[in-house]
């Protein structure tokens, strides 16, 4: 069944169809997910959170074409309430431990998830959307409730520091050195 047609269902109140619609979107949450809150456990209870909020607020969708979106932003939204709840570090033990049974792809993926992570709030947003979602300039902007071309600016400015940090650049006072 297409997409909409689940949506148009869910929006009735169809448990089934908002159901196969969590499940159409599962991979895309959860990696979403796990790009803001770093851990597995984390990352799931994020996904949950986000089944619930958009479950209670389907009916508040307006157009159903965009359910991906408003759904990637409740997620978002989700995601930072989690962090901002969540103030204990990791302690460095286990990430060494962990680190050290990755391979080598999964250390690359590590850093990029990592430099994604140092990135200011506001690019890394846009990041995430544009690179990870492969939604569109206009789709991110509607998204964040951002103007087209400040979307673009981000981009460039976010893959910029992206770039600095996976060089070995180093952030100080603000600023990338």
């Amino acid at each position: 069944m297409n997409e909409v047609k689940l949506v148009k269902k869910a929006k009735r109140g169809n448990k089934e169809s908002f159901e196969q619609l969590l499940v159409l979107h599962k991979d895309q949450l959860y990696r979403t997910a796990f790009l803001y809150m770093r851990n597995r456990e984390d990352a799931l209870d994020v996904v949950q959170e986000t089944a619930f909020r958009s479950y209670l607020a389907i009916r508040t969708l307006q157009e159903e074409k965009f359910f991906v979106t408003w759904l990637t932003k409740i997620l978002i939204r989700c995601a930072y309430d989690a962090l901002r709840k969540r103030k204990n570090d990791v302690p460095l033990e286990k990430v060494t431990t962990i680190l050290s049974k990755l391979d080598k792809r999964s250390d690359v993926v590590m850093d990029l998830a990592d430099a994604t992570n140092k990135l200011d709030q506001k690019y890394r947003d846009v990041i995430v959307l544009f690179h990870y979602h492969d939604l569109s300039i206009k789709e991110v902007a509607h998204v964040l409730e951002l103007p087209e071309n400040t979307v673009k600016t981000y981009l460039q400015r976010g893959r910029k520091q992206l770039r600095t940090i996976l060089e070995g650049g180093h952030f100080y006072e603000g600023k990338f050195i």
